[in-house]
């Protein structure tokens, strides 16, 4: 169904424009714009608004109340008293989030920063607009946006129990083959509709810190294997079945969206990443199960989650999304993931490399669904009742069970398939088929040879994920073992020392260090590099052998000038990956 996204842009500048807030500024406060949350998120279930602000020298704790003081007063003003506020103080920081109906999302976002002009006024003793200019202002602006059909239909949608999907755009009801979809200002009467027609399908949320992208490209192979049409979506792509929808990051709720509204899907594998959860929320409140991989020290310091704590309790936001009969799927070798799923009230299926760990043990006494690792099989034990077992040496992404971050993505996506009801045959038939190669996998643990030598691709980036490649790596003999590395200019100085210390993990004769200056993000060029250089220097890597590239293809290049039979070579990738693939066919 066509859109026309000139309408949407002119209809958001109107409304922008009916509201003038003249902006207070406060020393040593920097405050970030609104953001509209479509779904559930890291606070609650409800759609509405958020707006951080970022403290240096000031008491967060005061401000935070000043600042919902405001808030409160605001919504009472417009007749919004019944919805929920919450202000959440961080380390440097205040987020202050506030729920709003789903047809006033744009008016949440003014009514935020109006609680914050006044907030701002009174911390900077400076004068503020006229209360009542101001609410008058935003009453127009919330009349404006009203959009009664859309309540309605959202009403009738939870009345049939049906998900409820929508956009700037578009609304639609149901999923996939059961879905049917209007346009934003043509929507129907509840009577008129054929709910018999609409239907939800089976959707798993897949997050993590790694290891999100492989496991949901397993669980679409196999969902696929048990003939289904499966809508997947990645920090690659939307797909549809064979059908890519379109190509880039599509790991929030805008990507599901594209999956869950085409007709052909039948199954849902979504990945989802932090910032989407954190920007927008969740696409859904009727996942069928979700899966959180992994915690590990990734993008800290953005949108008020500052800690490894704060990032556990984003990445379990996925348990909000949960239909009623949903099953969280969590790493029991996670001790991050460990401790937040204390908070958890949903039922967990849990899973281990390990079947002596604590969980698993339990979960057998208890009767729930688990999958471990024993003698080369994984295990699936569906509590008390059938368990069946596979060779780890029967799936190519385990490198005979060496992969050990593989294995796990395999155990997770076992747990994901069996709870959206897909066999064990299909399941055993999608691992076996499943290879890690830059066809099924591409940009994880891709393998290549070069000149007699063994040269593997990875879009590991952060210190936990290169730690766990170097260590599949590590039983491989080698004559020389050559590394690539680049970083993004948004990891901090210790992320980036850390990821050099995982490198020396390799073993590396040789390391390359390669700019990549589309992800600078704030940094000069040769900044990231120097932090690199600096740690490896002071972990005593002799200086001869660090090379420096101008990109990842001209590092790649230089890495594979130099192979020679039984050399080993891990080319960690962010960017330019198919450059580089192409490198390697061609050779």
């Amino acid at each position: 169904m066509g859109t026309n996204p000139d309408r949407h842009i002119n209809r958001i500048e109107q409304l922008e424009a009916a509201l003038d807030i003249r902006w207070a500024t406060v020393d040593g406060i920097h405050v970030a714009p609104p953001r509209r949350l479509t779904g559930p998120g890291l606070l609650w279930e409800a759609p509405g608004a958020v707006m951080d602000v970022s403290v240096e020298d000031s008491d967060p704790n005061a401000i935070g109340r000043l600042w919902a003081q405001h808030a409160r007063g605001v919504l009472n003003a417009v007749g919004w008293a019944d919805q929920k506020l919450i202000c959440r103080v961080f380390q440097g920081g205040v987020s202050l989030a506030l729920s709003a109906p789903i047809d006033q999302l744009h008016s949440a976002t003014f009514l935020a920063k109006t609680a914050w002009h006044y907030c701002a006024a009174d911390l900077s003793h400076t004068a503020s607009l006229p209360f009542q200019d101001m609410i008058r202002d935003l009453l127009r602006l919330m009349e404006q946006e009203a959009n009664s059909p859309l309540i309605a239909l959202m009403l009738a949608a939870a009345a049939h129990d049906v998900d409820f999907l929508c956009d700037d755009e578009e609304v639609s009801i149901g999923h996939g083959v059961g879905a049917q979809i209007w346009p934003i200002d043509r929507l129907p009467a509840p009577n008129q509709i054929d709910w018999s027609a609409i239907h939800d399908a089976p959707i798993a949320l897949i997050t993590g810190t790694n290891g999100k992208t492989t496991t949901t490209r397993l669980c679409a192979a196999i969902a696929t294997a048990a003939g289904k049409v499966v809508g997947l979506t990645s920090t690659d792509l939307v797909q549809v079945g064979d059908d890519i929808l379109d190509h880039g990051d599509y790991s929030g709720p805008g990507g599901a969206r594209m999956a869950l509204c085409d007709p052909r899907l039948e199954v849902a594998c979504l990945e989802v990443a932090r910032g989407g959860i954190l920007r927008r929320g969740l696409p859904t409140r009727r996942a069928r199960v979700a899966l959180v991989t992994n915690v590990a020290r990734d993008h800290l310091g953005e949108y008020g989650v500052m800690t490894l704590a704060d990032l556990a309790a984003t990445k379990f936001a996925v348990t909000r999304a949960l239909s009623a009969d949903g099953v969280v799927v969590l790493n029991a070798d996670d001790s991050q993931v460990v401790a937040a799923a204390a908070e958890t009230t949903q039922p967990i299926w849990w899973f281990s490399i390990d079947a002596t760990t604590p969980q698993i043990v339990q979960a057998r006494d208890c009767g729930m669904p688990c999958c471990s690792v024993e003698n080369g099989y994984l295990v699936f034990s569906a509590g008390r009742g059938k368990t069946f077992l596979i060779p780890l040496s029967e799936m190519p992404i385990t490198l005979q069970g060496a992969a050990t971050h593989n294995v796990r993505n395999v155990l997770a996506a076992v747990c994901v398939c069996t709870a959206i009801g897909i066999s064990e045959a299909a399941i055993r038939t999608g691992l076996k088929g499943f290879a890690s190669d830059y066809r099924d996998n591409p940009g994880r643990f891709n393998e290549f040879h070069h000149k007699g030598a063994r040269v593997f691709v990875d879009f590991a980036h952060n210190a936990h994920s290169i730690s766990a490649v170097c260590d599949a790596l590590s039983a491989i003999p080698s004559k020389r073992r050559f590394i690539m590395l680049s970083q993004p200019g948004n990891h901090s100085d210790q992320d980036i020392a850390d990821v050099a210390q995982a490198a020396l993990q390799f073993g590396p004769d040789v390391i390359v260090i390669a700019e990549i200056e589309d992800y600078l993000r704030g940094r000069r060029l040769g900044d990231t590099s120097a932090v690199l250089k600096e740690y490896l220097s002071a972990a005593e890597f002799p200086p001869e052998q660090i090379l420096s590239a101008g990109s990842p293809p001209q590092g790649a290049k230089q890495i594979l000038d130099e192979l020679q039979p039984g050399d080993l070579a891990l080319l960690l990738v962010l960017s330019d990956r198919g450059v580089i693939f192409d490198l390697l066919r061609e050779q």
